[in-house]
């Protein structure tokens, strides 16, 4: 019967086994099934079903899980994903199982217990380099079906792969304002990259505008409603441990151009034309300006009529004007993808701006010779346009006829030196502005002149000084005077006063005897101090005098020491070892001064040679050596006082040989060197260092390195055994300095370590006082071959273990016990 039914309907009456096939049922239906017996005397009792059966097709585990593959691995994790079976079994799938099993051993073991219904788990904490395999297993309500294939053995480390980059986009990309664009690409990479989006080597952020899109596998950057600032070199970087890949992309958002830049100048004003000019626009658009539309409006009416609309230039011809009306002018700037808005200028009146200049003023007239004369003027006004020459004339007082003094141009200047003038004739000069108008009027004539030379009086003496001076003498000197007067010069009159007096007196007579700029005035009385003052002479009389700036004391001089050196101690001085040092200098003073030489304060070699002559001294040293080199002083001292100078030499020479070598790190085949720099370098630098070994048998050596810089080297190649000894020595510009030598020879041998500790100790045999003990060799000899065996033995609960003796076998019987 159906389970929600209480009448029962008849199957089969003739069943004589114990069971039976029922035919007919509905599927999804339960039933309840009875049964009975039946013999000759009649049918016996029921018994029915406890519960009730549901008709469904019959349930088994599930198939196998499929496509068990590997998604990661890293050194430490492991990532797996599946697909389910192909038949659950007639149940729906209620866990998956997923067992490892470690490469070298027998069994899987379940990984978790997770149900992992998304078919995908991550196994972590694994140990890098483990090699595992994985297999899943279905569960339904019936059990657990059979595992997968197994995968292939993966090892756990990290996946590394460089960055590869595959871009959607060219180099170039031109967008109109206000369209959207977008750069797109893939990428892959292991560990998985940083992608970082450039603009101009600027970082792109998003904002309302800006959208930046990255999946594991693609990119993407999204510009919606673009204006001109998107403009740029946008970059990007696809970036991980292994490297980077980057793409660029040169966009340009282009529009019409912003207007010309203005005001607009009116270059030329004209009654029927004009000349104007403006600025190209700051933004063209992104795209080159290709035409300028101009257009012109007499302000009495509302009409723009057209000028031209076929330039590249900016500034333009604006022709067919009526005198006197007033305009504006209109400009457009055009690209490939349109008009900007206009440039408008200011109201501007048609009339002619321009004329000739303004005649100058009249001219100043200097400098006049007996050929030539310096004429002067004033700029006058230029009539509204740049003066571009001048043109100067002149004529004899009682002639009529002007005539031009140059065919050359006279520009910018305001002044022209006039030549081929006759002497003594009376000349007048005028002078004419020209532009490109035209030529002005003439200035008003000059005031007459003579043309020949002018005579006056020189200029006074130029720095007149006592240089010397005795008990009854003072010797004087100057430079002649800065103007001669345009004449020659005869000669000086030298007056002299003493302090407290109002009379001067002549010291010479006449000029003439005196026609050089020095002279001695004698007859002075010692002790007394006095004004000296000198005039120049010539045709034209006396000069005003000069005047020596102190007076003098008439005495014998006492003038400090002073040293004027020379170039070989003007500065450090740097001598090759073997060539002569040579020191020398100017001496001045009165009386003149002591001489002393030394070096580092003290007296200087004895094979230096020292000369002293009446204005000088010289020191010099043949055959240099390092040793000469130091600070050498010279001192000059007189009653007056003294003065000292120095000069640092250099002796350049090989260097001295390197410190403190040491040999480390030995072993069978090299060993390591090291030294620290000389502490005499030889007053150059060390360019290289030089090394060398010997084997002690040997009397030769035998260079490994000689281009080194570094203080230290790796000596290779070395026979296993043998002795060796090394040196070094450092070579500078001037040649190889001394060798220094390791003090002992070393032996060319592995270092030497304890052994291992024997393995498997374990007893043998045991008798009531004695033991029998046998174990195995250590698993390392340190480098040498074992000797023997150190056996001891230590009574249970005791600290102390005693030694029983060495032996060389692998066994040993312990007694005494």
């Amino acid at each position: 019967r159906e389970a929600d039914r209480r009448a029962w309907t008849p199957v089969s009456y003739t069943v004589t086994r114990q069971n039976a096939t029922i035919q007919g049922l509905i599927e999804g239906k339960a039933y309840f099934f009875r049964i009975a017996a039946e013999n000759l005397i009649g049918m016996g009792p029921f018994t029915e079903t406890t519960k009730e059966i549901v008709i469904r097709d019959p349930i088994t585990v599930p198939d196998r899980p499929e496509d068990l593959e590997v998604k990661a691995v890293t050194k430490n994790s492991v990532t797996l994903t599946w697909n389910p079976p192909k038949y659950n079994g007639g149940s729906d799938i209620t866990m998956y199982v997923l067992e490892s099993r470690l490469i070298g051993k027998d069994k899987f073991h379940r990984v978790t217990k997770e149900k992992m219904l998304d078919r995908k788990y991550t196994v972590e904490g694994l140990k890098e380099g483990d090699t595992y395999e994985y297999r899943v297993s279905a569960c339904n309500i019936v059990g657990q079906g059979k595992p997968s294939f197994c995968t292939k053995p993966i090892t756990c480390k990290d996946e590394v792969a460089p960055p590869t980059l595959d871009l959607d986009f060219r180099d170039k990309l031109i967008v109109r304002v206000g369209e959207a664009f977008s750069l797109t690409g893939r990428y892959s990479g292991k560990p998985a990259p940083k992608v970082t989006w450039l603009k101009d080597d600027i970082v792109v952020k998003e904002d309302d505008r800006i959208k930046i899109k990255t999946t594991p596998t693609t990119l993407c950057l999204g510009m919606l409603k673009s204006v001109r600032e998107d403009t740029g070199k946008y970059c990007v970087t696809v970036e991980n441990s292994t490297g980077s890949r980057k793409g660029f992309c040169q966009v340009n958002v282009v529009d019409r151009p912003s207007p010309p830049v203005g005001p607009v100048i009116f270059d030329e004003v004209y009654k029927d034309h004009m000349v104007v000019s403006w600025k190209p626009p700051l933004d063209d658009g992104g795209s080159e300006i290709t035409n300028y539309i101009i257009e012109k409006k007499d302000t009495h009416k509302d009409l723009w009529m057209p000028v031209t609309s076929a330039t590249v230039k900016t500034t333009c011809k604006v022709p067919k004007l009526l005198e006197g009306r007033e305009y504006q002018i209109r400009i457009y700037a055009e690209n490939l993808y349109g008009i900007s808005d206009p440039l408008i200028s200011d109201e501007m009146k048609a009339k002619d701006r321009f004329r000739v200049p303004d005649a100058p003023e009249q001219p100043i007239i200097k400098d006049v010779t007996k050929d030539s004369a310096v004429v002067v003027w004033n700029k006058p006004y230029d009539g509204g346009k740049p003066i571009t020459n001048y043109i100067v004339e002149k004529k004899e007082t009682m002639a009529t006829r002007w005539v031009r003094v140059t065919k050359d141009p006279i520009f910018p200047g305001t002044k022209f030196k006039v030549p081929d003038l006759l002497e003594g004739c009376e000349y007048e000069f005028r002078v004419s502005a020209e532009n490109e108008i035209g030529v002005g009027d003439p200035s008003p004539p000059s005031k007459p002149i003579f043309a020949r030379d002018p005579i006056a009086k020189p200029s006074p003496p130029v720095n007149p000084e006592a240089v010397d001076k005795t008990k009854n003498s003072v010797d004087l000197s100057w430079q002649p005077p800065r103007h001669d007067g345009n004449s020659k010069i005869i000669g000086y009159l030298i007056e002299y006063q003493k302090v407290g007096d109002e009379e001067w007196k002549q010291a010479n007579l006449t000029a003439d005897s005196c026609p050089e700029t020095q002279y001695k005035v004698t007859g002075l009385t010692e002790g007394l101090t006095y004004k000296f003052r000198v005039k120049a002479v010539n045709a034209a009389g006396e000069s005003d005098p000069a005047n020596v700036h102190d007076p003098v004391e008439v005495k014998d001089r006492l003038e400090p020491p002073e040293l004027i050196l020379d170039a070989n101690m003007a500065r450090e001085q740097h001598v090759k070892a073997g060539d002569t040092l040579r020191l020398s200098a100017v001496i001045k003073g009165v009386p003149f001064p002591k001489v002393t030489w030394k070096k580092e304060d003290r007296e200087v070699s004895p094979k230096a040679d020292i000369e002293v002559t009446g204005v000088g001294s010289k020191l010099e040293i043949r055959n240099t050596v390092h040793e000469d080199g130091g600070i050498y002083s010279l001192t000059v001292e007189n009653p007056a006082g003294s003065k000292t100078v120095s000069v640092k030499v250099v002796v350049l020479d090989k260097p001295g040989p390197p410190r403190n070598l040491k040999v480390s790190d030995v072993r069978s085949d090299s060993c390591y060197l090291t030294w620290i720099e000389p502490e005499d370098d030889g007053g150059s630098v060390i360019t290289n260092y030089v090394v060398e070994r010997k084997d002690v048998a040997s009397a030769q050596w035998v260079a490994i390195s000689s281009s080194s810089k570094k203080r230290s080297h790796m000596a290779k190649y070395l026979m296993e055994g043998t002795q060796y000894q090394f040196r070094v020595a450092a070579e500078n510009q001037f040649g190889r300095g001394p060798y220094v030598e390791t003090l002992k020879p070393i032996k060319a041998i592995d270092p030497l370590h304890p052994p291992g500790p024997p393995k498997n100790l374990h007893h043998v045999d045991v008798d009531k006082t004695e033991v029998s003990l046998v174990w195995n060799r250590p698993d390392r000899d340190g480098g040498a071959e074992i000797t023997g065996y150190l056996v001891e033995y230590q009574e249970d609960g005791a600290d102390e273990w005693t030694k029983f003796q060495t032996v060389p076998m692998l066994d040993c019987v312990v007694t005494g016990l």
